[in-house]
């Protein structure tokens, strides 16, 4: 049987990838070769500034995104990032910082990945900040990670930039409606999978990774 892999597109401000992340934690345990890449899709033109509409429409959604995949989106979250006056919504900073805890093994992405995700929905920082990005790289064991992010080299903009036109890339192929996106490579032949996989049972996710 042909080797399995997949690439996983996402973005750290998009609330449904937080939703998928134990499922996709689950296939990298399991030993499938999950590649990430960014997309880019809330930077640049895609970034906002939050008000109370978008704020409010985010936590209707954030609360389905719980009720199906479990994981929790704090009252600190809530009052700390949704409903703080002025905060932006832009993964420009996340996304470089994933890409930093990357740069010398790309299994260490969902890793930063993970440890961004956990920041903004439980413990309520604002992960558009890149001093609040760099401290909380240099506390969970991404020191090399948070100087490359403080010192903001060429190499490592070039590097981002790199990964994000390969997510985009991949996405406009595969005709993706959004993230998360999970497409899967058997045989030399790609297939996106039905986001919905993301959200039922392992066994279920399984079945159809097997059958793409």
């Amino acid at each position: 049987m042909p080797e399995l892999s997949a690439t996983y597109l996402f973005d750290p401000l998009c609330g449904w990838c937080y939703g998928a992340s134990p499922m996709i934690e689950r296939l990298l345990s399991a030993g499938v070769n999950v590649r990430l890449l960014p997309t880019g899709l809330f930077s640049g033109s895609g970034a906002r500034e939050m008000d109370a509409s978008f704020a409010a429409y985010a936590w209707s959604n954030d609360q389905r995104i719980e009720r199906m995949s479990g994981q929790p989106f704090s009252d600190d979250y809530r009052s700390k990032v949704l409903n703080r006056s002025g905060t932006l919504f832009d993964s420009s900073a996340a996304t470089l910082a994933i890409t930093a805890a990357g740069v010398a093994d790309h299994h260490k992405r969902f890793d930063a990945l993970r440890l961004i995700q956990h920041a903004r929905y439980v413990t309520g920082l604002d992960i558009t900040s890149l001093s609040v990005l760099a401290d909380l790289l240099s506390s969970g064991g991404f020191a090399e990670a948070a100087s490359l992010l403080i010192e903001g080299s060429d190499q490592l903009f070039a590097s981002n930039r790199q990964l994000i036109a390969q997510g985009q890339d991949l996405f406009h192929r595969h005709g993706a409606n959004g993230v998360p996106a999970l497409v899967t490579e058997k045989g030399g032949h790609q297939h996106l999978l039905d986001a919905s996989a993301l959200f039922s049972s392992y066994d279920n996710l399984m079945a159809h990774l097997n059958a793409a």
